[in-house]
């Protein structure tokens, strides 16, 4: 015999069916989630082990420990945004993911850290791609990027770029430095004063300052402007602050050799002056915004 059922108990039971159908997805996502993270943190445990060793032991990439922070608070505050987004999963991931891979295995048959340390941000990427899509990737982009600071560059390039920064900042020491009514004779990298010889050696390249200086310069541009231009003119005018002031460094050095006492300056003050250079650019990079603000906003009414 057929039993009648109301509608209303019918429509009361399916919320519970709804319910029941969007709970369950979640399982399997967070299960895919742990099990990636596992491989990718048994793929990548010595890379970032030795990763995170040179940014502990490497002055001039101490900064490295910043940069992974600073993407994931982006990421954090982008939360409402990409909450908005609507997940489209990408098979263009795969060879994404593919290329990210065998970037991995080149980099670990040649020993070669910077290959192995950049397949993971590819990696990254293709994961991105493959389960959220590219509307995600593009929402992602600046965090993604902005991890590119905590590697380290090849050690190739690195000294490409020390040395020149060495005689640069000998030959602005020698230029100003008799104007101050000190003679100077420079041979390379070695400034010759009447007290004593001093040499411009990789530590006082500017290397150091000029990549934190950089990464502070993209940090403050983010959470102090929202005009993409600003911003990067203030990363880029992060290199040429950051070797004025350290060109500035060496000749306060010459000064103090000259006219207070040699040991005193390549002592205390030596050390010391290094710390005062970083605010001093600091200062530099704030007061250089201050001024684009002024003309920018100039510029913006007067159109």
């Amino acid at each position: 015999m057929l039993k009648s059922v109301p509608v209303t108990e019918v429509f009361q039971s399916e919320p519970s069916l709804a319910s029941g159908n969007t709970a369950s997805p979640s399982r399997p996502i967070l299960w895919q989630s742990a099990v990636i993270a596992v491989l990718l943190l048994w793929l990548y445990h010595a890379t970032l082990a030795h990763l995170v060793g040179q940014w502990w032991n490497d002055p001039n990439f101490s900064h490295g420990f910043f940069v992974p922070l600073f993407s994931a608070f982006v990421v954090w505050q982008e939360r409402p945004r990409l909450a908005s987004l609507t997940p489209v999963p990408s098979w263009w991931g795969l060879p994404v993911l593919g290329f990210g891979l065998c970037v991995l295995i080149v980099g670990q048959m040649g020993a070669e850290l910077f290959l192995s340390r950049l397949s993971l941000l590819i990696v990254f990427a293709g994961l991105i791609v493959l389960f959220l899509g590219w509307n995600f990737m593009h929402a992602l982009l600046f965090p993604w990027a902005f991890l590119l600071l905590m590697i380290p560059i090849p050690a190739l390039i690195f000294n490409q770029i020390t040395f020149p920064l060495q005689l640069l900042a000998s030959k602005v020491a020698s230029t100003t430095l008799p104007w101050m009514g000190v003679p100077v004779l420079r041979e390379g990298n070695v400034i010759i004063l009447p007290a004593m010889a001093l040499e411009v050696a990789e530590a006082c390249s500017g290397i150091r300052s000029l990549m934190s200086l950089a990464t502070l310069a993209v940090i403050y541009g983010y959470l102090m402007e929202r005009r993409v231009a600003m911003r990067t003119v203030l990363a880029l005018a992060s290199i040429p602050i950051a070797v004025a002031a350290n060109s500035l460094r060496i000749v306060g050095t010459g000064l103090l050799v000259q006219y207070w006492d040699p040991d005193k300056a390549q002592g205390f003050f030596h050390e010391f002056s290094g710390w005062l250079v970083f605010v001093v650019s600091l200062a530099m990079l704030y007061l250089l915004h201050a001024v684009l603000r002024v003309f920018w906003r100039d510029e913006g009414l007067q159109s």
